[in-house]
């Protein structure tokens, strides 16, 4: 008896010390040594000869640069510029996905009738509308939108449409059986499934956005840091113009960091985002 309870000691200490949390560097900290680490390589590179240095200047130089904008109007402007396109062209995909997918997604016929077109329109780059958007709007914010609005949709309606296919079914017919109306089953039934969904695909759209905003600006020259990148590699202003991709990959950073707050605000109530806040 008495070597059975020694033993579920050391079974329990075992537990115990395997559940203890590891001692570690914060990630935090391991973030901001790989950040040096990867400046480190970038600075020492034209440095050693590596690459030419009119190619890639050193990083001091670029991060020189990119102060010195955060000075200039004309970079404000052109970050308003583009986050005014990513917004707009955003909430018009979000707005148009989640009516359609929520239409399409509560008929199975007509779930059936648009599969198809669906699986035939998602895979075309938005890319390959540039010619259509310029002969459309020209080199205007509204190209810009084109681009971004039919990139997004995608990701939010796919998202929705499996929110909506998720919806339990006996929930479904028990609030049919109560009278529940058409609204009221979407508001009380479908949305709350739905809602990672629709979040999730938010949050995908949010990155997406700011990418093909960015990349009618290259091509098309509507207004914003994108334009603002080809200007300064055709002036030969090579360190301007990385300073400038570096500010694009800083707000990247900064729209997902806030889509990821919102995500997790939102859906406080849900047993993944509670899950994560415990551990």
């Amino acid at each position: 008896m008495t070597q059975m309870t020694e033993s579920s000691t050391r079974a329990a200490a075992k537990v115990k010390v395997s559940r203890a949390p590891s001692k570690g560097w914060p990630k935090w900290v391991l973030g901001l040594i790989g950040i040096v680490v990867f400046l480190g390589f970038w600075e020492l590179m034209p440095i050693l000869g590596v690459v030419q240095a009119k190619y890639l200047p050193p990083a001091s130089e670029v991060i020189a640069a990119l102060i010195a904008d955060l000075g200039f109007t004309a970079f404000w402007v052109a970050v308003g510029d583009t986050l005014l396109a990513w917004a707009i062209g955003l909430v018009i995909a979000v707005v148009a996905a989640l009516i359609l997918g929520l239409v399409i997604g509560m008929s199975p016929f007509l779930r059936r009738f648009s599969n198809s077109s669906i699986e035939f329109l998602r895979p075309i780059p938005s890319v390959a509308l540039i010619p259509l958007a310029v002969l459309l709007f020209g080199i205007k914010i509204e190209s810009s939108l084109l681009l971004i609005v039919y990139a997004c949709f995608w990701q939010v309606l796919i998202q929705v449409l499996y929110g909506v296919a998720d919806v339990d079914n006996v929930a479904m017919q028990t609030a049919k059986s109560y009278g529940f109306s058409y609204v009221q089953r979407v508001r009380d039934v479908v949305f709350p499934t739905m809602l990672p969904y629709l979040m999730t695909g938010i949050r995908l759209a949010a990155s997406v956005a700011l990418i093909l905003a960015i990349t009618a600006e290259l091509l098309i020259g509507s207004p914003g840091l994108g334009r603002e990148i080809a200007l300064a590699q055709s002036g030969g202003a090579i360190s301007g113009m990385y300073a400038l991709i570096l500010a694009t990959g800083f707000l990247g950073v900064a729209i997902n960091s806030v889509t990821r707050i919102v995500e997790k605000r939102v859906l406080s109530w849900h047993p993944s985002v509670r899950g994560e806040a415990t551990v």
